[in-house]
């Protein structure tokens, strides 16, 4: 690969990762508590993240993917050598990195499976007894916190391995 594509891959993965982590922890640290100044009513507060969260997906998600697939690639010489990943720093940032990724994913799923279609309309019509919506909305904030935090762990093995570490 020549530099100009080297740096453009890196860009366009740096780019994916400041939407997917940025827009996690902005919702998670600006807005999630910005919504209890705006509404006492833990049914309101759901109806408006299920709709920031709709919205937030339509780029979160893409994002993601690429994200996964620019990593892969960037890493595809050293994955095609097994007895590289274990012998070399590198290739332990790298495996611990793809783990992470792999737990990302996981808890993103189960996000997603907490919060289906179903669910979401009977938030929207309200529809769910209130002692159900606070049970829905504190998995979806441990969910939430486990997302940043694997996500930050991401980009710190991300700078090692950038650094050749």
């Amino acid at each position: 690969m020549t530099p100009i594509e080297l740096a453009l891959l890196t860009w366009v993965h740096l780019i994916a990762a400041a939407i997917w982590v940025g827009g996690s922890l902005f919702i998670g640290i600006v807005f999630s508590p910005l919504l209890k100044t705006m509404t006492t009513s833990v049914e309101e507060r759901m109806q408006i993240m299920i709709r920031v969260g709709r919205r937030f997906n339509m780029i979160a998600v893409p994002s993601l993917f690429i994200l996964m697939g620019t990593g892969l690639y960037s890493s595809h010489q050293l994955l095609g050598k097994p007895e590289l990943l274990l012998a070399t720093s590198y290739g332990t940032f790298l495996i611990t990195k793809i783990i992470l990724v792999v737990l990302l994913i996981i808890t993103y799923a189960v996000h997603v499976r907490i919060i289906r279609k179903d669910i979401e309309e009977k938030i929207m019509a309200k529809e769910m007894p209130l002692d159900e919506i606070q049970k829905l909305r504190k998995k979806i904030i441990i969910l939430g916190e486990i997302t940043v935090v694997l996500s930050i762990a991401i980009l710190f093995f991300a700078s090692l391995l950038d650094a050749g570490v």
